[in-house]
C-alpha cells in the first residue's frame, strides 16, 4: 500500500478513536449523574450472570428462533472482528493479509477464512430474516407508541449495514482469490468456499478493475466497520458493548423483594433511638444523599447510576412491553417506553451540561415531561418484564421510585391507593378495620362447623 493510503487510513483510524472516546465520555459522565449505588456484592453470582446472560445470551433463548438467528451475528460480530484487526494491521503497514504471511497462506488460515465466511453469510441470513420481521411480517412487540420513526430506521439501519458490509467481504475475497494468481502483491491464501461461488462473475475481468473492485470492498468494509463503530454509540445497539457491564451489576436479589428507601430508613432508625449502621446495609438501594433533596424519584437524578446504565443497554427488544399485563389488556403503560425515556431525559441533561447550560435545571423531569402519572399508577408490580428483559434491566425499580415521589412529595396516588395507605396506617391493614377483629372471620367459620 503506498503512503497516502496509509496516511489517510491512519487519519481516519484517529478520528474514529476521537469520537468514540468523545462519545464515551459523554455517556459515562450521563450515567453518573444518578446517585451511587454499591453494587460490588455477592460476585460470584454477578460473575455468573455475566457469563450466562451476557456471554451465553441464556434469557434469549425463551424464543428460539430469533435467539438463534441473533446468535449467529453475535458470534460473527466477534469473530469476524478478527478478520478486522488483520484489515487494520494491512492498512498501518501496506502489508496484504498479514496473519497468512505468519502461519501461511494455507491449511489453518484458509480454514480461518472458510469459517469466516461462513459466519457472514449466516450474519447475512439472520439480518435478511429480521428485516422481513420488522418491516413485512410486523412482529407486534417491534411496535407501540414509544417506537417512532427514529427506532424503528435505527434497527433497519444496523441491520441494512450488517448485510452490505458482509457482502463487501465476500466479493473482496472473491476478487483477491482471483488476484492471487496474477500479483505478486496478493499473498496466497488457499480456495474460499462461499466467495469462490462468485468467482465466475470476476474471472473475466481484467487485473487493474479486479484491483479497483477488491480495493473499494476492502476500505468500503473497514470504513463501514469503523462508521459502525461510531454509530453503534448513539444508537440501540450500544447493547453490544453494555450488555456485559449491565448483566454483572444486575439485581441479584429475589425479584420479589422490594428495596427499602435509605433515605426513609434513616429518619425512622432516627426516630426509634436504632443505631445507623444497623442491620447490615442494602447493597441494591441507591445511597441517601447527605441533603435529601427529595423522596423517590422526580428525575434522572433522582435514580440510580444503574438505572441510567439499563436505559442506555436497553436493546428495544420489547420483550418487557410484550409479557406486560397491563399493556396487553390496553393500559397505557409500556416498560420499554419507561427505560427509552430515562435515555431520552439523560441526553438531554447531558446536551444541556456540554453547552454550559442549566442541565437538570431547566425546568423539566423525566415524571410528567417525559413518564406519566397514567402510565406509572398502571403497573402491577408483577415483576414480568424484569423476569423477560435478556438483559437484566429492571424497569420497575423505575416505576416504584416515581410512585414513591408522587406518594410522599405530591400525595398524587389515586383516591383508592391513599384509603388503603391510611388503613395501613391506623388499622395495619389494607381494610378498615380494628386489629382485634382481624380474626373475627375465623371465628365464624368455627361456629359454623360446631
Amino acid at each position: 500500500m503506498e503512503f497516502l493510503p496509509r496516511l489517510v487510513f491512519i487519519i481516519i483510524i484517529g478520528l474514529t478513536i476521537w469520537i468514540i472516546a468523545k462519545r464515551i465520555r459523554f455517556i459515562s459522565r450521563n450515567i453518573q449523574l444518578g446517585l451511587p449505588q454499591d453494587r460490588t456484592d455477592h460476585k460470584d453470582q454477578r460473575w455468573r450472570n455475566l457469563l450466562l446472560v451476557a456471554f451465553g445470551q441464556q434469557k434469549m433463548f425463551k424464543r428460539p428462533i430469533p435467539a438463534i438467528l441473533h446468535l449467529f451475528i453475535y458470534i460473527g460480530f466477534i469473530i469476524i472482528n478478527i478478520e478486522v484487526l488483520e484489515f487494520i494491521i494491512d492498512g498501518l503497514f501496506g502489508s496484504h493479509r498479514f496473519f497468512a504471511s505468519i502461519i501461511g497462506g494455507d491449511g489453518l488460515y484458509t480454514a480461518a477464512l472458510n469459517f469466516f465466511e461462513l459466519l457472514a453469510i449466516l450474519v447475512l441470513i439472520s439480518c435478511v430474516v429480521f428485516l422481513i420481521r420488522r418491516n413485512v411480517l410486523k412482529v407486534n412487540r417491534f411496535e407501540g407508541e414509544e417506537m417512532t420513526r427514529w427506532p424503528k430506521l435505527d434497527a433497519n439501519i444496523i441491520l441494512m449495514v450488517e448485510i452490505v458490509l458482509m457482502i463487501a467481504i465476500i466479493v473482496m475475497n472473491a476478487t483477491d482469490s482471483i488476484l492471487q494468481a496474477r500479483s505478486p502483491y496478493y499473498t496466497a491464501a488457499g480456495p474460499f468456499y462461499f466467495s469462490g461461488l462468485l468467482v465466475p462473475l470476476f474471472e473475466n475481468m481484467s487485473t487493474n478493475t479486479l484491483i479497483i473492485i477488491e480495493r473499494f470492498a476492502w476500505w468500503f468494509h473497514i470504513i463501514g466497520i469503523l462508521a459502525f463503530a461510531v454509530y453503534v454509540t448513539y444508537s440501540k445497539h450500544l447493547h453490544i458493548f453494555l450488555a456485559f457491564p449491565n448483566t454483572y451489576y444486575g439485581d441479584v436479589k429475589p425479584k420479589g423483594e422490594m428495596r427499602n428507601m435509605p433515605v426513609v430508613t434513616t429518619e425512622v432508625k432516627n426516630m426509634l433511638g436504632i443505631p445507623l449502621d444497623t442491620p447490615a446495609p442494602d447493597h441494591d438501594a441507591p445511597e441517601a444523599p447527605a441533603d435529601i433533596a427529595r423522596f423517590g424519584a422526580k428525575d434522572v437524578t433522582d435514580l440510580s447510576w444503574k438505572n441510567i446504565l439499563d436505559a442506555y443497554t436497553c436493546t428495544q427488544c420489547g420483550r418487557c412491553t410484550d409479557s406486560c399485563p397491563a399493556n396487553q389488556t390496553g393500559k397505557k403503560l409500556s416498560p420499554r417506553k419507561i427505560v427509552m425515556d430515562v435515555r431520552y431525559r439523560a441526553e438531554e441533561i447531558g446536551r444541556s451540561l456540554d453547552v454550559g447550560g442549566p442541565g437538570a435545571e431547566d425546568g423539566k423531569a423525566l415524571f410528567r415531561d417525559y413518564i406519566t402519572e397514567e402510565e406509572i399508577n398502571a403497573c402491577t408490580t408483577c415483576q414480568a418484564c424484569v423476569e423477560a428483559c435478556p438483559v437484566l434491566i429492571n424497569p420497575l425499580d423505575v416505576i416504584l421510585q416515581i410512585r414513591r415521589y408522587m406518594s410522599m412529595e405530591e400525595s398524587s396516588s389515586p383516591q383508592e391507593w391513599q384509603i388503603m395507605f391510611q388503613n395501613i396506617e391506623t388499622s395495619f391493614a389494607p381494610w378498615k378495620f380494628p386489629p382485634s377483629d382481624r380474626f373475627t372471620w375465623a371465628d365464624s367459620l368455627k361456629n359454623k362447623s360446631e
